[in-house]
């Protein structure tokens, strides 16, 4: 008699000595395969043949697939899946409110503590709520944030704005993150807000809108995170706005890649991007005209090998007007805002720190030691 069990990894892994010797491993999710709980299974069943399936075949800071599997065989494109209708269309905007340049990586990803530093911040939960109204009112939303007390904060700010919303994450129990989903599927709860959670398997077709307050290195959290309203349902349109530039680092969600079992070489990673200065939304290169409000397309946004080049012409307009700017008439109340005035007058860094304790500014903790050292 043919057994064919299904199993979560942790389970399977746990009870390793007790499964008997399988002919065939089927692995959903199969980007995860390099990482040490499916190695342990793969090495203990050397024998088996492995059949793994995932739309991003790339593991961040792991070297390639290769490592686990032989063969890659690709199927249909996005494009394909959204011009056949098993996904949904999209209009895609950046609105950008966190600077992510100075903040340092640990196993290819951002530092998760200065991530949360820099996410945890007012005006950002202000912001995401004036542009969802603006882009998405009313739409049923999930928001990737960067921790749980920004998921919390963001939530908040919403429900303050009248919007029925909700905070989930790793920490919440079962039975009330059970309760909060129903809500959500039922369309009680409008906005989702979350840290770690629903990248993989969540299934709710009728979700409009995602909102990126997440910045991650990670292609794969970036095409599950955006694409998670693109569940195909008729005469939808998915909304995916992005805060923190995740599509300047890893392009559209539907931009054809060339996916290999190798590892990838960064330097190799071209994006080529317009962003329109009307309506803020991101399109390819190709058009001459913003696809949403037919704004001619003035100057292309490029980022190349993973740099990113300051084109957007709302910025530029923006440094020029800092730089015309006396300290004593400037508005300076976010630790990025002061960066920008400091950049703009080319102050040495530790006016930041100065200007930061004296506006009781919370400063980054990577610069403590700048801050001993000033005396600040």
């Amino acid at each position: 008699m043919n057994l064919c069990s299904v199993s979560m990894i942790q389970t399977v892994s746990r009870n390793i000595a007790k499964i008997p010797e399988p002919a065939l491993i089927i692995t959903d999710e199969a980007h995860h395969s390099t990482a040490n709980t499916y190695r342990r299974i793969y090495d203990h069943f050397p024998n088996a043949l492995k059949l793994g399936f995932t739309a991003t075949p790339i593991r961040l800071n792991s070297g390639g697939l290769g490592d686990v599997y032989d063969d890659l065989i690709t199927s249909v494109s996005t494009k394909w899946l959204i011009k056949n209708q098993y996904l949904s269309p999209y209009k895609y905007y950046s609105v950008k409110l966190a600077d992510t340049s100075h903040l340092h990586t640990k196993a290819g990803e951002f530092k998760a503590d200065e991530l949360a530093c820099l996410m945890q911040n007012k005006f950002i939960y202000g912001e995401t709520v004036a542009q969802w109204e603006k882009l998405a009112k009313n739409k049923k939303t999930i928001v990737y944030c960067a921790s749980v007390e920004a998921s919390k904060m963001t939530a908040e700010e919403f429900s303050n704005a009248g919007y029925t919303s909700v905070s989930l994450d790793g920490k919440t129990p079962k039975i009330e993150r059970k309760a909060a989903m129903e809500r959500f599927r039922s369309g009680d709860v409008k906005i989702l807000c979350n840290c770690n959670l629903f990248g993989e398997g969540l299934d709710v077709p009728d979700c409009e809108c995602v909102v990126l307050l997440r910045p991650t290195q990670s292609l794969t959290l970036y095409i599950q995170q955006s694409m998670r309203s693109m569940r195909y349902m008729p005469d939808k349109t998915a909304i995916i706005i992005d805060h923190v530039g995740n599509c300047y680092l890893h392009g559209l969600p539907d931009d054809d890649r060339k996916w290999t079992l190798e590892p990838t070489n960064k330097q190799e990673n071209i994006v080529k991007i317009r962003e329109c200065p009307n309506c803020y939304a991101v399109y390819p290169p190709a058009l001459k005209k913003c696809p949403y409000c037919q704004t001619e397309a003035v100057r292309e946004i490029r980022h190349e090998n993973k740099t990113t080049v300051e084109v957007d012409l709302v910025e530029i307009k923006r440094k020029n007007d800092l730089q015309n700017t006396k300290l004593s008439d400037a508005i300076l109340d976010t630790w990025e805002e002061i960066v920008e005035f400091q950049k703009a007058h080319k102050y040495k860094f530790a006016w930041c720190i100065r200007a930061a304790v004296a506006r009781n500014i919370p400063v980054p903790s990577k610069y403590s030691y700048m801050r001993k050292i000033i005396g600040v």
